[in-house]
């Protein structure tokens, strides 16, 4: 069958987006005491540019609500991939041109957020558009590649880093470029659906009256920073925090994180049609809770580590999850749900990390505490959920 036609080559594309996601939202992260040390820059900055890359794909979904239905899905998408991939091109160049290289970070992150915000909005509905059954399965399952795409760009970075050295970060981040720049020409190529006829779905103003809808972007929201709290400054945690070595650090906080939300992911694309996922997003956001306890409070760096990787665990169901509720309940929500969503689900990324970061450096550079601060968002995750089960079921 001709890939024009084959709707399988449309997962393995949406797949690759996913990985190229994590490549945006991961690799800077493991750069971060590098930044602070070469750069010479305070933590606050260095939590800036985590703002800056999911505020930036918050505007992108905000937008994207309006013009991807006029534009179309193949336009935007491909779109997409070419800014994540200038975006990773100018991460590894700017900096060493500027006379100032933190405006060349910020112009990289805008870039490449860009990309990763459209990616966001674009690949859920394509997926939920495939001819294909068991939606629910199919939309954990493309979220899991979120995970292994992190586990690679942790164990491929980490080890060029031990072969070539820090100081060769500008060329692994160029190389990591040409993943979202091939994967452009699969999108251009290959069947995409649109998730609902044109005139049929829900307008931005009948969503924003929802209950519904607010309901959902409480719960994208605290998925979002719940999830990014830990995995954005697990590995500055588990240098400047816990005290291991950055090798250590990287494999046994953030890839090791991202290991086991991979593994939850495909545990619930395999039994998403069987559990009620209100209790199941329910026991997450308590697992989560305790693993930010145990991250914080734990009296041996092992155990600490172990809480970095627990919250790996907890926080898998957490984004698809609410992405496959608010689907089943809001079958007419179309592209533009899935914008808003995105948008709720990117302003959690922000705040989260950014919360960290701020707190930690308001009491010393102290990251536990920092981690402490971000309990705020499984609890509020657990409270939407135990109020959804009761009056919206």
């Amino acid at each position: 069958m001709s890939i024009r036609k084959n709707y399988t080559f449309t997962l393995y594309a949406c797949y690759v987006g996913y990985i190229t996601q994590a490549i945006i939202n991961n690799f800077a992260p493991l750069l971060f005491l590098t930044f602070r040390a070469d750069y010479r820059l305070p933590l606050e900055q260095i939590s800036l540019l985590v703002t800056l890359n999911f505020c930036t794909q918050l505007v992108v979904d905000l937008l994207s609500a309006k013009f991807v239905d006029r534009i179309g899905y193949r336009i935007c998408v491909v779109a997409a991939h070419f800014f994540s991939a200038t975006g990773l091109v100018c991460l590894g160049v700017l900096p060493g041109l500027l006379p100032d290289p933190y405006p060349g970070l910020c112009i990289a992150v805008i870039l490449y957020a860009v990309g990763g915000g459209l990616i966001e909005v674009l690949v859920s509905p394509i997926v939920e558009a495939c001819p294909t059954e068991g939606k629910s399965a199919a939309m954990s399952l493309l979220h899991s590649f979120y995970c292994w795409g992190s586990v690679l760009v942790i164990l491929v970075s980490t080890g060029l880093f031990a072969w070539l050295g820090y100081g060769a970060w500008p060329k692994i981040a160029c190389l990591w470029a040409l993943v979202p720049f091939l994967n452009a020409f699969l999108f251009m190529r290959v069947p995409i659906n649109t998730l609902v006829d044109a005139g049929e779905s829900m307008s931005i103003p009948e969503l924003l009256r929802s209950r519904l809808f607010w309901l959902f972007a409480l719960l994208m929201l605290c998925s979002g920073a719940s999830e990014l709290s830990m995995s954005q400054w697990a590995s500055a945690f588990a240098e400047s925090g816990i005290h291991v070595s950055k090798t250590v650090g990287d494999l046994a906080g953030p890839c090791l994180f991202a290991v086991l939300m991979g593994c939850s992911r495909v545990f619930h694309s395999r039994f998403a049609e069987k559990i009620d996922l209100y209790s199941y997003l329910g026991a997450s956001a308590l697992l989560c809770i305790a693993s930010y306890l145990l991250a914080a409070l734990a009296p041996s760096p092992l155990l600490s580590l172990a809480g970095c990787a627990l919250c790996g665990i907890s926080v898998g169901a957490m984004w698809p999850g609410a992405f496959s509720l608010s689907n089943r309940t809001c079958p007419r929500g179309g592209t533009a749900m899935f914008a808003l969503l995105s948008l709720a689900g990117d302003a959690g990324c922000s705040l989260g990390p950014t919360t960290v970061g701020f707190v930690s450096a308001a009491l010393g550079d102290n990251l536990k505490s920092g981690l402490l601060a971000a309990l705020i968002f499984p609890l509020a995750m657990f409270a939407g959920i135990r109020y959804m089960r009761r009056n919206v079921q």
